[in-house]
């Protein structure tokens, strides 16, 4: 009798944890675009960082660029956190990306950040991380298009 009863509960709570679990994962895999963001703003990051020696001395732009990306990648690794994302984890940096272009690559990036971050946010605690990563990122995006306008007048000087 007891051997019924136990394993009839035990069935009870399996039935209980595997209905609860796709409730779960679903609440997990919410607003998966904040690691995705993350990623890309680590790779802009990378790209801007690791300049070829013939490309000449930062620029004042770059550095703007930098700053905002780590701003941006602090508050939506903040609006993350909030949102229960495993910040923790990281992907890895595409070190492998080619170096001519990096600018572009990292704007393309920014973008695609922007895309990523601006859809709705449910969770009104992460709203102001995301509406400040969001604000570094355009500052970024601009800082970035300004360097290759410097870029290509240096080059034209150059001529």
């Amino acid at each position: 009798m007891k051997k019924k009863s136990l394993i009839a509960a035990l069935a009870t709570f399996t039935l209980v944890a595997a209905a609860s679990l796709p409730a779960l994962a679903d609440e997990y895999g919410r607003h998966p675009f904040y690691l995705h963001a993350l990623s890309d703003l680590r790779t802009a990051a990378w790209q801007v960082d690791h300049r070829r020696p013939e490309d000449g001395q930062v620029s004042r732009d770059e550095m703007v660029v930098l700053d905002e990306i780590h701003a941006a990648i602090g508050d939506l690794q903040h609006a993350a956190w909030l949102d229960g994302k495993p910040v923790e984890w990281r992907e890895p940096t595409d070190a492998w990306l080619p170096r001519e272009g990096r600018l572009h690559m990292a704007i393309d990036l920014l973008r695609k950040v922007r895309s990523d971050v601006a859809r709705e946010e449910d969770d009104p605690r992460s709203r102001p991380f995301q509406q400040r990563g969001l604000a570094h990122v355009d500052v970024a995006l601009n800082a970035a298009q300004h360097a290759i306008g410097d870029v290509r007048h240096h080059d034209m000087r150059r001529e």
